[in-house]
C-alpha cells in the first residue's frame, strides 16, 4: 500500500457550469465543505452561482475568456481560499497541463493524476496502452503522418465505411463517418478544422468503421492507495450527432459473464496507467457480442447519476475523498452485490428535433418539474434564464429509477411528459417518441437507432384535436386572468351580449380561431376553427383555475388539465404531456419583415467560419455557401435553389445574428436582368 498523505479540503473551487457544478455543490454541502462558482458574464444571473457559497466572475461570454483561462481560475482559488479544484466535464476536465497547474498552485486537484490524462488525452496513445494491456482494440490507422493524402490512403486501405475522429476531445466533435470515396476528403477537412476549433489539436484517427454498434461503458473508481474497482456498465447507445441522449444502467445486452469480462478488461486498462479518482472506459459492443477499446474518459460523466442511482453511491463524495488521500471504502467483492434495479436518464437539450436537432437559444418562459422519489433532475437552468449560443445547449438531466427497466422507462415517460419547459424548442417530446418505439422497449438498441427508426418521426407533429384543445385552453385561461383583474366586471362585456369574444391565433403558419361566449356559471359555448380544417363547436365548464393550470371539461364529460403561459404576444400551453406555441395574431399584421425567398439565412446566432462562395458564381439547390459555428457545433448553410451568388454578407471570423442574411442567391434570369 502506498504512504499516501492526507489533504484537507475545506473550500473546493468548481471549474465548470450549469448543471454538474450545481450537481457538486449539493454533494460538498453533504460533507460540509464550501464552495466557490467561477462564472463568465453570460452565467452571473445563472441558478449554480446563486448555490455557491462564494462566486467570482472571470470573464466575458467566449468559453476561451472565461472558462478555459487557466490563470484566472487559479486567481479566482487564491482571491477565495479555496483548497481544491474540481473540473466537472467539459472545458478544462481532461487537461493535463491545467491538472499540473492545480497541483503547482498548491491545491488538490479532484481528479486523475497529469500522467494519466495526459496517457489517455491522446486517441493514438490511448490506443496503443490499450493494446499493450491486451484491451481489444478496432483496426485501424493511429500513425503520426497527418498528411491528408496520407490518412485517405490508410483509410482506403481499411476498407469503407470507416469513422474519421479527433485524437483529443470527444461529445462528437471532429467525427465524421464516411460510406465511400467520394466523401473522404470533405469529411478529412471537416474534422481537422472542428478538432482545431475545439481542441486546439487537428490530429485525426482512421478506424474501421463498425455496423449497429452499441456504445456500452464502464464506470471506474481508484484511490491513490492501488485499489481500483469498476461499478459495472451504462448503455448510452441512443445518440444523435454522435452524442449520447438516453443513458442506462445496466446494459440490456450484457450478461453476467460479458459484464465481467469488460468490467475485467476496464480494471486491467485503469491499472496500465496508474489509474486513480472516477473515470470512463468506452467500447463499442458489436452484434456478435465482441467488444472494442473505444476511449477513457478521465473525468466524471453526464451520465454518471444512472449509476449512482443503481448503487446507491455518490461518485463525487468518493472522488473528493480519493482527492483528500483516503482509501476507497469498497472492494470489487463489496460492488459485485451492490447493483440492484435499473436506471434511465435523459438528456434534455436545447434543440429542434425536426430540423436535424439544431441548438436554439432564447429565454425560458418557465421551467416546472414534477418530483418523486424515483425520479432524480439536475437542471442548469430555471425559469427565466437565458439560453445563449456560447455553451453546449443541455440544460437539464431527467434520472429514473425502478426495480426493473420496463419500470423505469414507464417512470421516464412519466416524468417527460410533467417537466414543463417553455419558451424555448426542446428535445422533450422527441425523448418520449423514442422511449415509446417498440424496438427501444425490447432493448433492440444501436448508434444508429435514431436514423433507423425516427428519421422521419421526430416528434414534431401534434394532431389537430390537441390543437384545438390547447387553443381552447388558452382562450380559457385568458378570460380567467381578465376576470380577475376586474373583478366588478363580467368579462366580455359588451353592448351587444351575443356577440361572442374571439381569440386569433397562429400555430406556426397556421391560422387558430376561437370564438366563445360565458354562459355564466363557468360554463362557455365555444367553437374552434383550424385554417384548413372543420370548425368544431362545444359547450365546455371551467372546473378549476389555479395560477397557470387550468382544469375544463367538454360536453362528453372529458376533463382535461393545461398550464398555460402567457409571454408577451406568445401564448405557451402544455397539455397531455405536449407542448405547443401560439402567436397572438395582430390585427394589423406588418408585412415587411417577410423574408425573401433568394435568402441564405443563419439559423441562429454564431460565427462563420468558412465562405465557400464568391459574388458571382453559379450554385445549385442544396449546395453549402457558408459554414458556421454556433453552440460548440459547424452548421452547413445551403443554397435556397439554383441561381448565382447575387450578393455576399457573410465573411469568415464574422459574428452573425439569428435570421440574418449570409448569402442572396438570384435565378439565372433575374441575375442577367440585374446586371448593367
Amino acid at each position: 500500500m502506498t504512504d499516501v498523505p492526507h489533504r484537507p479540503i475545506h473550500k473546493l473551487l468548481i471549474a465548470n457550469r450549469g448543471e454538474i457544478a450545481a450537481r457538486i455543490m449539493r454533494s460538498c454541502a453533504d460533507m460540509g465543505i464550501e464552495t466557490v462558482a467561477v462564472f463568465s458574464d453570460a452565467d452571473a444571473d445563472a441558478p449554480f452561482v446563486r448555490l455557491a457559497d462564494e462566486a467570482v466572475r472571470i470573464g466575458p461570454p467566449p468559453s476561451a475568456d472565461s472558462y478555459l483561462r487557466v490563470d484566472r481560475i487559479l486567481e479566482a482559488a487564491k482571491r477565495t481560499g479555496a483548497d481544491a479544484i474540481h473540473p466537472g466535464f467539459g472545458f478544462l476536465a481532461e487537461n493535463a497541463d491545467f491538472a499540473q497547474a492545480v497541483i503547482d498552485a498548491g491545491l488538490v486537484f479532484v481528479g486523475p493524476s497529469p500522467d494519466a490524462i495526459r496517457s489517455m488525452g491522446s486517441k493514438q496513445r490511448a490506443k496503443q496502452i490499450a493494446k499493450d494491456a491486451g484491451v481489444p482494440v478496432i483496426p485501424g490507422y493511429d500513425g503520426a503522418d497527418q498528411d491528408p493524402a496520407v490518412l485517405a490512403a490508410e483509410a482506403k486501405k481499411i476498407g469503407f465505411p470507416v469513422l474519421v475522429k479527433a485524437s483529443a476531445g470527444g461529445g462528437g466533435k471532429g467525427m465524421r463517418v464516411v460510406k465511400s470515396e467520394g466523401g473522404l476528403a470533405a469529411a478529412i477537412e471537416g474534422a481537422k478544422r472542428e478538432a482545431k476549433s475545439s481542441f486546439g489539436d487537428d490530429t485525426l484517427l482512421i478506424e474501421k468503421y463498425v455496423e449497429r454498434p452499441r456504445h456500452v461503458e464502464i464506470q471506474i473508481l481508484g484511490d491513490q492507495h492501488g485499489e481500483l474497482v469498476h461499478l459495472f456498465e451504462r448503455e448510452c447507445s441512443i445518440q444523435r450527432r454522435h452524442q449520447k441522449i438516453i443513458e442506462e444502467a445496466p446494459s440490456p445486452a450484457v450478461d453476467p459473464g460479458l459484464r465481467q469480462l469488460m468490467g475485467e478488461a476496464a480494471v486491467k486498462l485503469g491499472r496500465a496507467i496508474g489509474y486513480y479518482n472516477a473515470g470512463t472506459v468506452e467500447m463499442i459492443l458489436d452484434p456478435d457480442g465482441a467488444f472494442y477499446f473505444l476511449e477513457v474518459n478521465t473525468r466524471l460523466q453526464v451520465e454518471h447519476p444512472v449509476t449512482e442511482a443503481i448503487t446507491d453511491v455518490d461518485l463525487v463524495e468518493l472522488q473528493i475523498r480519493v482527492a483528500r488521500g483516503e482509501e476507497l471504502p469498497l472492494d470489487q467483492e463489496m460492488v459485485s452485490h451492490m447493483a440492484s434495479g435499473h436506471a434511465v436518464e435523459c438528456r434534455i437539450y436545447a434543440e429542434d428535433p425536426a430540423n436535424e436537432f439544431l441548438p436554439q437559444s432564447g429565454r425560458i418562459v418557465e421551467w416546472d418539474a414534477p418530483k418523486r422519489d424515483w425520479l432524480r433532475i439536475d437542471a442548469g437552468v430555471e425559469s427565466g434564464s437565458e439560453v445563449g449560443i456560447h455553451y453546449d445547449p443541455m440544460l437539464a438531466k431527467v434520472i429514473t429509477w425502478g426495480p426493473a427497466r420496463v419500470d423505469a422507462v414507464e417512470r421516464m415517460i412519466w416524468a417527460l411528459r410533467r417537466l414543463s419547459v417553455q419558451g424555448i424548442r426542446t428535445n422533450r417530446d422527441f425523448l418520449v417518441t423514442v422511449l415509446k418505439h417498440e424496438a427501444f422497449l425490447a432493448g433492440e438498441l444501436h448508434t444508429h437507432f435514431i436514423e433507423e427508426h425516427l428519421a422521419d418521426d421526430r416528434g414534431a407533429s401534434v394532431s389537430p384535436g390537441l390543437t384545438r384543445d390547447a387553443a381552447l385552453a388558452a382562450a380559457l385561461h385568458g378570460q380567467g386572468e381578465r376576470r380577475h383583474s376586474l373583478p366588478g366586471l363580467r368579462s366580455g362585456f359588451r353592448n351587444n351580449r351575443f356577440v361572442d369574444q374571439e381569440l386569433r391565433l397562429l400555430h406556426g403558419e397556421t391560422k387558430v380561431a376561437v370564438r366563445y361566449a360565458d354562459l355564466g356559471g363557468e360554463r362557455f359555448r365555444a367553437s374552434i376553427a383550424i385554417e384548413g380544417d372543420d370548425v368544431v363547436s362545444t359547450h365546455v365548464r371551467r372546473v378549476a383555475q389555479d395560477g397557470p393550470v387550468i382544469t375544463f371539461e367538454d360536453e362528453a364529460g372529458h376533463r382535461q388539465r393545461a398550464r398555460v403561459i402567457r409571454d408577451g404576444d406568445a401564448v405557451h400551453v402544455m397539455i397531455d404531456g405536449r407542448n405547443q406555441r401560439f402567436a397572438v395574431e395582430p390585427r394589423f399584421p406588418d408585412r415587411s419583415a417577410e423574408s425573401a425567398a433568394d435568402g441564405a439565412f443563419a439559423p441562429m446566432p454564431g460565427q462563420i467560419v468558412k465562405v465557400l462562395v464568391s459574388e458571382g458564381e453559379q450554385v445549385t439547390t442544396g449546395q453549402t455557401l457558408v459554414i458556421m459555428e454556433a453552440m460548440k457545433m459547424e452548421h452547413s448553410i445551403g443554397a435556397p435553389h439554383d441561381g448565382v451568388v447575387a450578393e455576399l454578407h457573410a465573411k469568415e471570423g464574422g459574428q452573425v445574428s439569428e435570421g440574418e442574411v449570409l448569402v442572396v442567391v438570384r435565378s439565372a434570369g433575374e441575375a442577367e436582368e440585374e446586371a448593367p
